[in-house]
């Protein structure tokens, strides 16, 4: 399989349920209901007629209402892409490439989307700095890149894609975020890992962006760029929150 080439890094150290009804039941219900109506006087029918077209208002506004706010939370200020786009974008101007590996069932997956990707900050740098590819682990599709196609590989009860593989040298945990420099060589952070895993608040992810984005890892070891950075948010100390 190819395997990404990488950047030698700079070092620090010298050394809901549904219900169902039955038919007949449902039948019955509806034949006691006719029979109930035509027991009440006009005055009482106009009343019903009056709150059915008031729920039935009720329950338009609410999908109405429903549908307007997960359309919000869905959306992201960051302009996520394919891998498959970042790349044929890289064709006509280069750039960095941020990967975001998630899975559909991770947990922190969805909490990073929510507080961190959201932020104006992480979302500018992401934008203007990067082509911001969001890669599902587990999908199924085949992705080609120079020449090698990389394969959905069953195990267990699901299994995981070669690509996410091969970017996170088989340490299958999510979150999980890659940096590819413009020659799509990964770019090292933590020692011994190809990739940056776990959730992360803004003011702590920032600073992994922020290294990658200016360059810094050319010149120094992340170690040392912590101690020159100068936080958008004040004081925050990079760390890991949670991971799947």
């Amino acid at each position: 399989m190819l395997m990404f080439g990488f950047v030698q890094p700079v070092s620090s150290n010298p050394n809901s349920k549904s219900v169902t009804t039955a038919p007949g039941l449902l039948i019955y219900h509806r034949i006691e209901l006719l029979f109930f109506l035509n027991l009440l006087p006009i005055q009482d029918l106009n009343y019903i007629k009056m709150k059915k077209y008031f729920l039935l208002a009720l329950l338009v506004w609410v999908g109405q209402v429903y549908a307007q706010e997960s359309k919000v939370a869905g959306a992201s200020p960051v302009k996520w892409m394919t891998f498959e786009e970042a790349v044929e974008k890289s064709k006509t101007e280069k750039r960095k490439i941020f990967i975001d590996v998630y899975t559909d069932w991770c947990g922190w997956c969805k909490v990073m989307d929510k507080n961190t990707f959201t932020d104006p900050q992480i979302a500018k740098l992401l934008n203007e700095q990067f082509y911001p590819v969001k890669f599902d682990a587990e999908q199924t599709a085949d992705v080609v890149f120079r020449g090698t196609t990389f394969k959905f590989v069953p195990y267990g009860n699901k299994g995981s894609h070669q690509l996410a593989m091969a970017l996170l040298n088989n340490q299958m945990s999510y979150p999980n975020f890659v940096f590819l420099d413009e020659e799509f060589r990964i770019v090292p952070i933590i020692e011994g890992y190809t990739s940056l895993p776990g959730y992360r608040k803004p003011e702590e992810f920032h600073i992994f962006v922020s290294f990658v984005s200016g360059d810094f890892y050319k010149k120094v070891a992340f170690q040392d760029y912590q101690k020159e950075y100068k936080s958008p948010y004040g004081s925050a100390t990079p760390g890991t929150s949670g991971s799947n």
